[in-house]
Order: structure tokens, then sequence, then C-alpha cells
């Protein structure tokens, strides 16, 4: 996912026995096609070149069972690490928190949700029939990556749509280009686990 066009849009879709989203850039090109099996009880999400599925690009894979405090690793077309993603435990609790680790296990960055109460309020009043199809216009969380100097890069927002299935990233500083791959793998596996929870 090299010289990709900001902003990213991410679109789940709705009616389909998979967890899964569209990924496209800002001139509307789909990027990636994101697939996360259900009823697994360690995660194994594909990510293709597009709908067609006729390429699988990457694989995000769970190094434990279901567990609040799992690392989700990140293997290319060849089956080669490149880094993962790890929730921090019980930090995450009330604002999420993940680490992005490269292939060397050295921290590269943080994800962090920038305000909690917009989670909390979302799933709460997600809970009440008709009104919770609605909360997707009003409560939108965010989370900012930052790097090991805590500077800005990316932000992740869900973005105010019918069943909350919308969410775009931005760049919003320096991102380095051997770290894109990380990033979004990153971001595309945090963001099935944050919806799930709200």
């Amino acid at each position: 996912m090299q010289n990709i066009v900001f902003p990213i849009n991410l679109k789940f879709k709705i009616g389909t026995l998979a967890n899964d989203f569209v990924a496209t850039d800002g001139n509307g090109k789909s990027i990636a096609y994101v697939r996360q099996k259900m009823f697994k009880l360690k995660e194994n999400i594909e990510i293709f070149n597009d709908e067609s599925k006729s390429q699988l690009n990457y694989t995000i894979k769970a190094d434990r069972w279901l567990d609040f405090s799992a690392a989700y690793a990140f293997y290319d077309a060849n089956g080669t690490l490149f880094g993962k993603i790890a929730r921090k435990g019980w930090r995450s609790i009330w604002k999420a928190k993940y680490e992005i680790i490269d292939q060397n296990d050295n921290l590269q960055y943080t994800v962090g949700e920038e305000n909690g109460w917009v989670k909390v309020m979302d799933s709460l009043l997600g809970e009440i029939p008709v009104l919770g199809m609605l909360t997707g216009y009003f409560f939108n969380p965010s989370y900012l990556v930052v790097d090991i100097n805590n500077k800005p890069i990316v932000r992740l927002s869900k973005t105010a749509s019918f069943w909350g299935r919308n969410f775009e990233i931005q760049k919003v500083g320096v991102m380095d280009g051997d770290d894109d791959d990380r990033i979004l793998l990153g971001l595309m596996m945090m963001i099935l686990l944050e919806r799930r929870r709200g």
C-alpha cells in the first residue's frame, strides 16, 4: 500500500457473514478489501487487493486465543512477519490504547483514543432500539497515531453514517515510507476490534 493518496476511507459492508470493509484512497481507488473470518477463536484477517479477492496481499494473525491483551502480527504475501499491533490491556478499558511494533519488536508508534466519553455515549445509546441506528451521526470517536517523540502522524475518525459503518484516515504529519503498511494495517486491525466494542 505504497504511494497512497489521503484521506483513506473505510466502509464496512452490511449483510455479509464476515466482518469486512473496503478501503479507498482520496481518488476513490480501491486499495484494500479487508475480511475478518467470523467465529474464530484466534483472529485471522485477510487483506486483498480489492473486492475481487484475486490477490492476497497481507494477513493479520492473533498471537493467542481471544484475549484482551492479544498482539496481532502482520505478514506479507510471502508469509514474512514485518510488524504487529498490540492492545495495552487494562489501560484500554476507558480509552483505547495500542502500540505498533516493528519486526524487531521495537516500539514505533502509539495509537490512542482522543476522547473516551464519545465511545461510551456511542455504546450506551447504541443499545436503544431505533435511536441506536442514529448514533453514528452524533458520536464519532477518533484515534491519533503518534511516533516515539509524541508527534502526530495519522488520525482515524468515525464519520457520520447510518449504522456507524464509515471511517476516515487522514495524514496529519510526516509518515516514514517504510512504515506505511504497518500503520495502515494496525489501524485496520484496531478498527475491527474497536467497532466490536462500540
